[in-house]
Parts: C-alpha cells; structure tokens; sequence
C-alpha cells in the first residue's frame, strides 16, 4: 500500500499540527489543529483536500481550529465520546480499541489518560506512525492535569509496548528542554548523551525533532525508565516501585 504522506505544520509558539495525506485516496486528516489558517496555507500549498480532523484530546491549543476547518472543508471530526462536551463540532465518537479510517489507512484508538481524562493516541500500524498528542513526548512526557501517576504510567507503557520502529509524531516541541531535564537524572546514559546532541544541532538549525521512534524514547526517555533500578535510586524511589519513581521524576520536572 502506498505510504502516508505526513506533513508537519509549526503553530502558535511550540505546538505541532500534522496532515496525513492518503495517496491512494487522496483523503487527509488534520491531527490537532490548534488554529485553522496555517493548516489552510499548508493545504493550500500541498494541494490536499481535508477530509478529516483527529483529536487527541480536548485543550484549545489542540481543537482551537476545529469549527474554522470545518467550516471552510466540511471534514469530519474524530475524538474521544466520552468527551464529546468538550471537543467542538465532533461527528465520530471514538473509544479506546476502536479504530479509524482515513482513506486506505486504519489507526487504532489507544486510550492514554493522564495528562487529561479521556486522551487517546491514533497509532497507524502499517505505516508505523503514531499520534499521541501530549501524553507522550521525546524524553518527556505531558503534565498530569486531570490525572495521577498511576494512570500515567500505565498509560505511557500501553505506548512503549508498540514495535521500536514506531514513529512518534508528539504534539509540541519540546526536546531540548526535556534534554536538559533527563541528563540531570541520567547522566552516564550514552543513548540520551547522543540523542541530546543530535537535538541541539536540530534545534540550531531551527530544525524539528520530530519524528523520534519508541525504540530510542525507550532507551533515552526518563519517563518510559521509572522501572529501571538507576533512575529509580537516582529519584530516591523505592526499588520496584515504578510509580512512585514516576510520580516524583514527573513533579521534579514540574518545577525544573
């Protein structure tokens, strides 16, 4: 089958809105779209059609644009049902192990509460993409709103147990910060120490860090390693306990 086309559109200060474009059908999904007009120059430009909107979850900064594209495409929109109150103009209710089609291309419905109750990821299997919005980032992951650690945490593994060749299409940029953060926690870490100065030089180039992979968030993310020993006595957790390790990486990073 023919690959997604996915483009990347920079909005508002950090985040990202992402157009998946089916060749094979010509249909194409807006995945957060924070505000409408960058997403219409973007389509404009590429020549694509919208057809879709998927949302991850309901904060403005992430369905801020949703009636706009609506109203100038007629797309549809996507999102979590139980919290259709909260994702303006939604038109297919969504729930965890559902799926949607865009075009030829099937995205399963993962739910990841946490940093809100009732986020989902939109994971496209054949072509190894993966949507998460602000549960999880690159060497991070998003602040717990409407959830707790416990939830967060099983929320972040349901996404590390995807194949390592997955690609992670996260909804704001914010690496080299998350870099800074996770060598104070793991410094001798070679992975993170690369990842880290493949960002900068990114990032210096005003270039984005995205996609990364859940191959390499596993072996450089401190978020995805609350059970590993190392950080857990970095953090003062106790041995084996994941959650509590996660619970107190998540607030030192809150206030770092």
């Amino acid at each position: 089958m023919p690959e997604l086309q996915i483009e990347l559109i920079p909005v508002l200060r950090d985040n990202y809105v992402y157009l998946i474009f089916d060749p094979a059908t010509q249909a194409c999904a807006a995945v957060d779209p924070a505000v409408a007009p960058p997403v219409l120059a973007a389509l404009d430009r590429l020549g694509w059609r919208l057809t879709h909107i998927l949302n991850t979850h309901h904060h403005h900064d992430h369905v801020g644009g949703n009636l706009a594209l609506k109203a100038a495409t007629g797309c549809t929109i996507v999102g979590y049902g139980p919290d259709a109150a909260r994702i303006p103009g939604l038109d297919v209710a969504v729930k965890d192990g559902g799926t949607v089609t865009v075009g030829s291309a099937t995205a399963q419905v993962i739910e990841v509460s946490g940093h809100t109750l009732g986020h989902i990821a939109y994971w496209f299997a054949d072509h190894a993409a993966l949507f998460c919005g602000d549960t999880l980032f690159s060497l991070g992951c998003g602040r717990l709103f409407e959830g707790n650690p416990a939830m967060m945490w099983a929320s972040l593994g349901r996404l590390r147990d995807l194949p390592p060749e997955t690609r992670i299409y996260c909804a704001h940029e914010y690496t080299e910060a998350n870099a800074r953060f996770a060598l104070t926690l793991d410094p001798d870490n070679a992975a993170l120490r690369a990842r880290t100065r493949e960002v900068c030089d990114l990032r210096s180039r005003d270039l984005p860090t995205l996609p990364s992979t859940i191959g390499v968030e596993r072996a450089t993310n401190p978020f995805l390693r609350a059970d590993v020993p190392e950080l857990q006595r970095a953090v003062g957790a106790p041995t084996g306990d994941a959650v509590a390790a996660f619970a107190e990486i998540r607030h030192r990073k809150d206030v770092f």
